[in-house]
């Protein structure tokens, strides 16, 4: 059954999204495809002279807090020097035991602190065992 919604625009089912910790916890073994979109706005302007090719955002999803290469899902996103509002989206499908969790992870090298809008969203659906 579909559950309250924490704020208008919000829904879940199923018990495995705890919207504290970010994390969703699988309740049995099986394929999980995953989505994230993430609208990011730049904070300050561009440092001087920073260089353009290390401004970068990686977007990880990735099991138990560990993003090693081939247990993740990442997207790499060049960051133009115009505009301060980007916005990012990985999917993909993981396999995953009961009760390991997949998060989301944004790497920041772009040099200037980044926050996460409202309207972001995180996914999880159960593919098959």
């Amino acid at each position: 059954s579909l559950s309250q919604p924490e704020r208008e625009g919000m829904f879940h089912r199923g018990p495995g999204l705890n919207l504290t910790s970010g994390q969703y916890t699988a309740p049995i073994a099986g394929y999980y495809t995953f989505t994230t979109t993430l609208h990011i706005v730049r904070r300050e302007p561009w440092r001087k002279g920073q260089r353009c090719r290390r401004r970068r955002l990686r977007v990880l999803i990735c099991v138990q807090s560990c993003c090693q290469h081939n247990s993740n899902l990442e997207t790499v996103s060049q960051l133009e020097s115009s505009g301060d509002l980007f916005t990012i989206s990985v999917t993909g499908t993981l396999y995953l035991q009961a009760g390991q969790y997949a998060s989301v992870f944004v790497d920041n090298t772009a040099g200037s602190p980044l926050t996460v809008q409202s309207g972001s969203d995180f996914s999880a659906v159960l593919l098959g065992v």
